[in-house]
């Protein structure tokens, strides 16, 4: 993982939309050395239901991984996942995913050949589409976002560094979505994507923090803890999750929030909700889209 080489995404023809963005193939971050991998922070010792276990294998089990590759989750009928056969388990319908086609003779990021773990197809089209029934933001619509955007997310004493800690990490690009269910959830997802694998690491290490409780909050979250409501690590793969919970007393709102950490590219999931956030969705969302970068 020590290669720091701007590899650019052959399908992503349209300029990154981040505030002071360098130039596609331009050198950006700090050069780095083998960066030694991110230790996996996972949540052991929960308590986790027999049923929402063997539901969340369910829902990642997926066809290879060619061009075009279907995934059969988000369209099963709920007496398709064995100890799941009721008619309201939180989950919600997602469209059936497809991962994007790739370029001819290039690999996804977790392929034997792909040494690197560079994600070849564009950003935006790994992005989990909204479900049935959501309202979509209307500033965050699937494309390209700016710094200002991401930056929002977090308290407001974070920002200035965390801006110049994206410059010094050569964050080339950022990728979001948005919506809002009928009950008042709300889902942000944001992508970014590095110029290496270790650039991600480096970046989640020092500017979010990988420990127990992120070092930079949320608005919506001042303190979070590790989310041990599953073995998140065993459901995965090669991809890695650090998943936190907002700490109680909660406020107006509660506030859950995952970060992915699959080759270049570091994703944000942040659900809200005012009351309580509902564990199955977050669950669903976050796992599906960890799916969609491995």
């Amino acid at each position: 993982m020590s290669d720091t080489s701007t590899a650019a995404a052959p399908n992503t023809p349209d300029a990154p939309a981040r505030d002071d963005a360098p130039a596609e193939g331009a050198e950006a971050g700090p050069p780095t050395g083998e960066s030694p991998a991110a230790p996996a922070v996972v949540a052991r010792g929960g308590r986790v239901a027999y049923a929402l276990a063997r539901w969340a294998a369910a829902v990642l089990v997926c066809g290879g991984l060619g061009a075009g590759t279907a995934y059969g989750i988000a369209s099963m009928d709920r007496t398709d996942v064995p100890g799941l056969a009721t008619e309201s388990d939180g989950r919600w319908d997602y469209p059936r995913l497809t991962l994007p086609a790739l370029p001819e003779g290039l690999q996804r990021p977790h392929s034997d050949g792909n040494r690197h773990r560079i994600h070849h197809a564009d950003l935006r089209r790994l992005l989990l589409p909204a479900p049935e029934g959501a309202m979509v933001d209307k500033d965050l619509t699937g494309g390209w976002t700016k710094d200002s955007q991401y930056l929002s997310e977090y308290a407001r004493e974070h920002r200035p560094d965390l801006r110049q800690k994206l410059d010094d990490y050569g964050v080339r690009h950022i990728a979001a979505r948005g919506w809002t269910m009928p009950d008042g959830t709300t889902t942000r997802i944001y992508l970014l994507r590095f110029t290496s694998s270790s650039l991600v690491v480096e970046f989640h290490q020092s500017a979010l923090g990988a420990g127990l409780s992120p070092d930079t909050a949320l608005v919506g979250a001042p303190e979070a803890r590790l989310d041990m409501s599953m073995e998140w690590a065993d459901l995965t793969g090669p991809v890695t999750l650090h998943v936190y919970d907002e700490v109680r007393p909660l406020g107006a709102e509660h506030t859950r929030q995952a970060y992915i950490v699959a080759g270049d590219t570091l994703g944000l999931v942040v659900q809200s909700r005012k009351g309580a956030a509902e564990a199955v969705p977050f669950q669903q969302t976050v796992l599906l889209q960890s799916q969609l970068l491995g």
